[in-house]
Formats: C-alpha cells, structure tokens, sequence
C-alpha cells in the first residue's frame, strides 16, 4: 500500500512538471522536452519488442526514420498531416510484420544480427535515394500542423502536442493486454510490429519537431541509444522508456556544465546495472521497496509448534 501511495504521489509530480515546465523554459529546453516525448515513444515500441517479447531489436531506428522521411517528403508537397501520419504508422507496422515474420524464426543475438542489417539497408537507403529522400542534404522546411484549426508553430503549442501522444500512446499501450490475461509473448510478431508501428510514429512527430530530416539521426547510434534507454530505465516495466528516455535525452542537456563527465558516468551506469541489477533502475527500485521477508529459519523458529517439534527432536 505504501509504494502504490509512493507511485501515485511521483506520478503526479511528474505530470504536475511536465505540464508547467515549458512555462518556465526557453525554447530550446521546450524543444528537449519535446524530444524527451518523441524518443520516449519510440523507446515504448521497443520495449515492447524486447521487454515482453524477449527479442532484441537494432532497427528501431529505421522505423523512425520511415515514420518522418514519409511525413517529410508528403506534407513538404502539400499532403494533410493526418494522412502521412497513419499512413507512416501503418507502413512501419507492415514492414516490422514482413520483416520479423522470417526474422523471427532466429533467436536473440541472431535476431539482433538480421535487425541490424535492416538498419543498415534503410540508412544508405536515406543517404543515397537523393531523387525522394534528398540525400546528404535532406528534406528541409516540414510544416507543422494544425489540431482542430490550432496551429501548433510555436515551442509550446507542439510539446503539449507531443505530450497529449505519448499520454494517449500510453493509455492505450498494448502491454496492457497483460492485465488482462493475455500473454504479450506468446505474440511475439504482433509485438515487434507494433513497436515497429510506434516507431513510424515516433518518426511522425520528429519530423515537424526538427523541421528537417537527414539520413544522420537515424543511423544504428539511434538504435542503440534507444535500446539503453529501455535497458537503463528497466526492460519489461511500463514506465522503463520514460525514465531510460530522462537519462539519456534531458539528462546529458541538464548536466552540460559537467563538459564529459556525464557521459562516463552514464557509460559506468550502464556497466553497473548489467552486472549487478539488469532489470534497470527501475527494477533496482522495486528490489529496494519491497519488503523483506524474514529467513524461514527465523520465521519457524518464532512459531511455538516449531519450537515444541524442534525441543522434541533433541
């Protein structure tokens, strides 16, 4: 009862800060905001894939690619908002659904392996097909969009516009299918094409965020940074991608001032966690709160049968 009162009460704080802070920043600490909810989106996906399906993934980071090279290319030649974003969803789905069917019949670092190489694909795929993804130069000069005749131009309109979907993404995640009964993992290639759906639309909210899209973010150092954010935040835990998202998006801004330091010691984060506690920080929390249940050596020895039994036995 008291870490669900604990949870409830950092649960409202966060959203309490996450709903006041672009009031407080400039827009550039907006913009990493906004960044923070995109990745933790695409993180969503992925721990999917890997949390409960049990499969490593390194091509999360084609998908978002997709997700905003389609968004990029139609809405910069005069195509609604909405349509290229079901539609860049839906192609992302469809391709993780191809890919992981044959992919899928590989285990673990095989898996990665063939993941890996799609990744690859897709990326010379960004840098080389100038004639519809610009190449090096990219696609400039995306537009935002309206929302029921809102428009969402400035820092501030676009973060809510961001947040309101990473709250309706995570209201409606498919890991909750597991309160009801259903096993995610015995759905493996339903759950790697969803990831592979959330992150066409990761791709999809990127795309106006930035107002550019190159070949260079979608590169495999995406893939495995959003692998260490479901890693570090804790594999298999629903809120795991929003704080592995934290560390490794807010938190590298947030800490500048430390120059490199930071990053050593998120590198020495990471070492420590694979080898004491690989479930993450989350799963690290949850090992501290819960309570500890005496020795059944202890417990039988306070208990006035086992006493009688034991002063028998002599």
């Amino acid at each position: 009862m008291r870490r669900g009162l604990l949870a409830g009460i950092v649960l409202t704080l966060a959203a309490a800060f996450l709903i006041a802070a672009p009031f407080a920043f400039k827009p550039y600490g907006i913009f990493i905001l906004s960044m923070w909810a995109v990745m933790t989106i695409a993180a969503i996906g992925l721990n999917l894939t890997l949390g409960y399906a049990g499969q490593i993934s390194l091509a999360q980071a084609a998908f978002v690619g997709i997700g905003a090279y389609i968004t990029a290319y139609l809405t910069t030649r005069g195509w609604p908002f909405w349509i290229t974003y079901v539609f860049g969803a839906v192609a992302c789905f469809a391709i993780g659904w191809l890919l992981g069917y044959p992919a899928l019949r590989v285990q673990h670092h095989y898996l990665a392996f063939v993941t890996l190489a799609f990744n690859t694909l897709v990326y010379l795929v960004f840098r080389n097909e100038e004639w519809v993804t610009g190449g090096i130069y990219g696609i400039s000069n995306v537009p935002r969009p309206h929302v029921l005749g809102w428009p969402t131009n400035g820092p501030r309109e676009f973060y809510y516009f961001c947040l309101a979907h990473l709250a309706l993404i995570s209201r409606e995640n498919p890991v909750r299918a597991l309160s009801l009964g259903v096993d995610t993992r015995r759905y493996t290639l339903m759950a790697f094409a969803l990831g592979a759906g959330l992150g066409g639309i990761a791709g999809a909210l990127y795309a106006p965020l930035v107002q550019f899209v190159d070949p260079t973010p979608f590169a495999l150092g995406l893939s495995l940074n959003l692998l260490l954010m479901v890693v570090v935040g804790g594999s298999g835990y629903f809120f795991g991608p929003f704080l592995g998202a934290i560390v490794a998006v807010l938190l590298p801004e947030w800490l500048r001032f430390t120059e490199g330091f930071y990053l050593m010691g998120y590198a020495l984060l990471v070492i420590i966690l694979m080898a004491f506690r690989p479930t993450g920080l989350l799963g690290l929390a949850d090992r501290l709160l819960k309570p500890r249940s005496k020795p059944a050596a202890k417990v039988a020895a306070a208990t006035p049968d086992a006493a009688m039994q034991t002063e028998a036995a002599r």
